[in-house]
């Protein structure tokens, strides 16, 4: 397995709300870990969400007993959740703040995801196809049919996201199994990138560059080229899965 992850505050932010976590090694009963979140609130509030919820989690995960990867997860974002609002209720600054949350698990030839929010996860071969589903206003408009997708791009509501942890007690997380094949290049990212860069660019520029830092750094540098208007986060993983092939 190989990997690399990037931060970068972007052209117009003064601070980072962007928190990425990555191990190859296992976190608890988990062989491998990656996180993506994308704070939100006033002050530093976003910044310490998406930072403490990952700390959480990664704690969570630690020392959670369960051998299902998707129950270890699950049980891991409530605790996080619950922590945050904890959290948030001992300092006023803090209030309101959340954060969305894109997790992974590789698991043999499986890759294991959940997300609540706007972060997303892709997988990259001959094409790209993104696996999380956005949890965002402008997402359910498309869905209702009352704006296409070109129109989303550029709408004034586009960065409402409708879930979010750190948002209310009960939370609903989307979970998705996915088998992966040779040469499969796994995506995670804030939309700090994917509101600046196109689905069909993003692919290019992956399928372009040779190493997970090259593909991650480009990424961001294109990103900020076309306006860096948010806080960016990437994870490049390359899984290199068969059950022969040495990587």
């Amino acid at each position: 397995m190989k990997t690399f992850s990037i931060t970068d505050v972007g052209q117009k932010r003064n601070m980072n709300q962007d928190y990425v976590y990555t191990s190859e090694n296992p976190v608890g009963n988990l062989p491998n870990l990656f996180a993506v979140a994308d704070g939100m609130g006033g002050h530093k509030a976003g910044d310490f969400a998406s930072k403490y919820t990952v700390q959480q989690l990664v704690k969570s995960i630690e020392s959670n007993r369960e051998t299902n990867p998707i129950k270890i997860i699950r049980q891991s974002i409530e605790s996080a959740n619950k922590e945050l609002l904890s959290k948030a209720c001992e300092n006023n600054e803090l209030m309101g703040m959340g954060t969305t949350l894109v997790v992974a698990t590789v698991v043999k030839d499986y890759i294991y995801v959940a997300n609540i929010g706007d972060s997303r996860l892709y997988i990259i071969d001959q094409t790209i196809k993104q696996i999380t589903k956005d949890h965002s206003l402008v997402e359910e408009m498309i869905r209702l049919g009352e704006i296409d997708r070109e129109d989303a791009r550029n709408h004034p509501d586009k960065n409402i996201i409708t879930r979010a942890i750190g948002a209310s007690e009960d939370i609903a997380v989307d979970f998705f199994e996915m088998k992966l094949e040779l040469n499969d290049i796994i995506l995670m990212c804030s939309d700090g990138l994917t509101n600046m860069i196109e689905d069909n660019e993003i692919f290019k520029i992956v399928k372009e560059e040779k190493t997970p830092e090259q593909k991650a750094q480009r990424l961001v540098e294109t990103a900020n080229q076309y306006g860096g208007k948010d806080n960016i986060a990437v994870i490049i993983i390359e899984p290199c899965v068969s059950e022969v092939k040495i990587c």
